[in-house]
């Protein structure tokens, strides 16, 4: 995902959230409905949700420093975790607090016609940011169900808005049945039951978030297409005959760091595999642009050994004893070596190759 598509998604998520926490504030004052409470905090805190999403995307374009040599491309995840804290504390404990005063001391509703106005008002205008975070999204769902989308996607943004704004959407509608049943019984007991089930809502989806996030912080690994399109460039069938394993990590929703072992023919000089290595650094960042930093280790793999499931060139329970899967092992140790796609690499300094 792009970080300008996730931004108009956020902005435009932002406008319709400020517009209605305002006007759903000013319905509560006049009809005293715990139901437009509880969704004004909503929409306030989703507001205040946004602006985080905004934050942690400016601060994640900052340059590489010697103490972050990586870049601060996971500020976007922070504050991404930040937001289902948000959601799950501002929004939801408070709409569940709300709907039990409301249901302990229930009172009718005054001016009927200003919650349904606003209600219906933030209906419009939520449903407005919806559809332009699902077209947004689709510009990189492919073939993603929607429930695939939120849980494989790199880019925290879009999952976030989505989410909040079905979330509000389904609050809404809550609501609208709890103002509506309390007007048609005459029994303001229905107010606080919909307040209390837009509060179970918001905290749902507030797990679900800090589910997703939690994932993206601790590391995720690059997507089984983007995997099988690095592992098929390494190759060469010339020089770089196999990967013996690799590891990737994404450092931010758009950079890559890729790590692997790979196997090179014994009798290729030294110049001959460094040259080998480049070009096959070249060719991965041609099939996968976002992979800006990668590590080749050379080495040599010995397909009899492997094949026994041990290796005499090497000591049972060495370092290297487990360096390839499923058995196989590689004959012998090579010198790493890596770039990044920043010049700074070459002099020693920190990587710049952020990506943001």
């Amino acid at each position: 995902m792009s970080a300008s598509g996730g931004t108009k998604a956020i902005v435009a998520a932002l406008a319709a959230n400020l517009a209605i926490a305002v006007a759903k504030f000013v319905a509560f004052l006049f009809s005293g409905s715990s139901s437009m409470l509880a969704e004004s905090v909503h929409s306030l805190a989703d507001s205040g949700n946004q602006g985080l999403l905004l934050l942690g995307g400016k601060k994640a374009k900052r340059e590489a420093t010697p103490q972050h040599p990586f870049g601060y491309g996971r500020e976007r995840y922070i504050y991404a975790f930040l937001v289902s804290i948000v959601l799950f504390s501002v929004g939801g404990m408070f709409a569940i607090y709300e709907g039990y005063e409301k249901i302990k001391h229930p009172h009718p509703i005054d001016a009927w016609w200003w919650p349904v106005g606003v209600l219906v008002f933030a209906i419009i205008a939520e449903g407005f940011s919806f559809r332009t975070a699902i077209m947004e999204s689709n510009q990189t769902r492919g073939k993603l169900t929607w429930t695939q989308f939120v849980r494989r996607a790199k880019a925290p943004e879009l999952p976030v808005v989505l989410l909040e704004d079905f979330g509000a959407l389904v609050g809404l509608i809550l609501a609208l049945g709890g103002v509506g049943l309390a007007l048609g019984t005459g029994d303001g007991v229905w107010d606080g039951i919909g307040t209390l089930c837009i509060g179970v809502l918001l905290i749902v989806i507030a797990i679900v978030l800090a589910a997703e996030t939690k994932s993206l912080l601790l590391g995720e690994s690059a997507g089984v297409e983007d995997v099988e399109k690095i592992h098929a460039s390494v190759v060469d069938g010339d020089t770089v005959t196999r990967v013996i394993h690799m590891r990737t990590l994404h450092l931010g929703p758009e950079e890559l760091l890729v790590a692997a072992k790979i196997a090179v023919r014994a009798e290729e000089s030294a110049a001959e595999v460094a040259d080998a290595i480049n070009a096959a650094e070249t060719r991965i960042r041609e099939a996968v642009p976002i992979a800006r930093v990668i590590y080749l280790e050379p080495d040599i793999y010995d397909e009899a050994a492997a094949q026994a499931g041990v290796n005499p060139a090497k000591a049972p329970g060495g370092p290297d004893a487990a360096d390839s899967p499923d058995g196989a092992r590689s004959s012998g140790s090579g010198n790493a070596s890596g770039s990044e796609d920043s010049p700074s690499d070459q002099s020693g300094g920190a990587p710049s190759g952020s990506g943001h």
